[in-house]
């Protein structure tokens, strides 16, 4: 009949319209004969053969390891061509697992994200649900991602601190160390701290970031210079608990100023990747170094943090150290990143 004729070709339209490939636009880096570039690339969905839930992304971020990858693939990158970018923010499109369906807004970070499948510096994503979490009701995708995978790492790091007083039932936190404080992670940790109610010691080499640090909520300001040079076995226990976004030397001098049970979080190297250190802070004081690796977090983990970001960030504040940023401009700003010539952060608009 003609109602099961039209029936038929309706099936047949909607079956076309799911798999017709869109176009839409992405960073591509590629490296053919040893010859390293990255464009802005008109490709189309067909080539999103990762994960099983597609991704329209609204907001990405530009982080450090993002600007390695940009720079030369990073020793990271494997395969290319590729599309990079380790956090993303957005709207489901199509899922094939029941967890999300269409039009939910999401959060990834990590995952190898942007590293071994293509990534957030696209206008489409298409990822593994796995990866995905829901965007906390009193957040959106824009909040998200001025925090990004700096934000969410600022917090992990936070909660670690904290755990000294409830998961160890340690004795109260009061002193706490922000190494790098006016990098990405370092500042937002520096406003979470505070906000837990710590008195936050942020050390810093820009002598005009002062009056930023101490707006953020910096008790106090401490001279990177200050941990420079040698440190005895045990120095007078300082810090209840250490946030060290940079590794490296001064690592040494920070362990040993730490109080019985104090907890010293690292997630950073750009000072760094090795330490040179003894294992009295550790035996004699119980000092605890727990490493903070943001990309494999748990889900659950993950869900809890996010859910936390809204009592401890005042997102007015990270605004006006927020830079929103085009295709185009990504390109031109993340040199500047890998120069510590970029202050704040910057958030990646795809649509922009």
């Amino acid at each position: 009949t003609f109602r099961e004729d039209l029936s038929i070709q309706n099936r047949y339209l909607r079956y076309i319209k799911k798999w017709m490939s869109q176009k839409f636009k992405a960073v591509v880096i590629d490296n053919q004969n040893e010859k390293f570039s990255r464009e802005i690339k008109e490709i189309d969905t067909s080539h999103l053969k990762d994960g099983n839930v597609l991704v329209k992304v609204d907001y990405s971020s530009l982080n450090f390891k993002d600007a390695l990858i940009l720079n030369n693939g990073g020793k990271i990158v494997r395969k290319f061509p590729f599309v990079p970018g380790i956090d993303f923010s957005g709207t489901v499109i199509e899922s094939e697992d029941s967890k999300f369906k269409k039009d939910d807004k999401v959060i990834l970070t990590g995952f190898r994200v942007g590293e071994a499948y293509y990534g957030g510096f696209a206008q489409y994503a298409k990822v593994d649900s796995n990866f995905l979490i829901k965007i906390p009701k009193d957040l959106d995708t824009h909040k998200s991602m001025m925090l990004g995978t700096a934000g969410f790492t600022a917090l992990l790091c936070s909660f670690a601190v904290k755990a000294k007083e409830e998961l160890l039932l340690g004795e109260k936190v009061k002193d706490v160390l922000v190494t790098g404080a006016t990098g990405g992670v370092g500042s937002i940790a520096v406003m979470i701290l505070s906000k837990m109610g710590y008195d936050v010691h942020a050390v810093t080499g820009k002598k005009d970031k002062n009056d930023y640090l101490k707006n953020l909520g910096a008790k106090n300001i401490i001279d990177r210079k200050e941990f420079e040079g040698e440190s005895k076995l045990l120095e007078k226990g300082i810090w209840d608990g250490v946030v060290d976004t940079v590794g490296g030397a001064a690592l040494t001098k920070i362990f040993a100023q730490t109080k019985p049970g104090g907890i010293v979080a690292a997630c950073g190297n750009a000072g760094g990747i090795k330490i040179n250190t003894n294992v009295m802070p550790f035996i004699i004081r119980g000092v605890k170094l727990w490493g903070i690796d943001s990309s494999g977090s748990s889900i659950k983990r993950r869900e809890f943090v996010w859910g936390e970001a809204t009592k401890l960030i005042d997102f007015s504040k990270v605004k006006s150290f927020t830079k929103e940023l085009s295709f185009s401009e990504l390109l031109e700003t993340y040199p500047k990143l890998l120069k510590g010539e970029f202050f704040g952060r910057a958030i990646v608009n795809p649509n922009k």
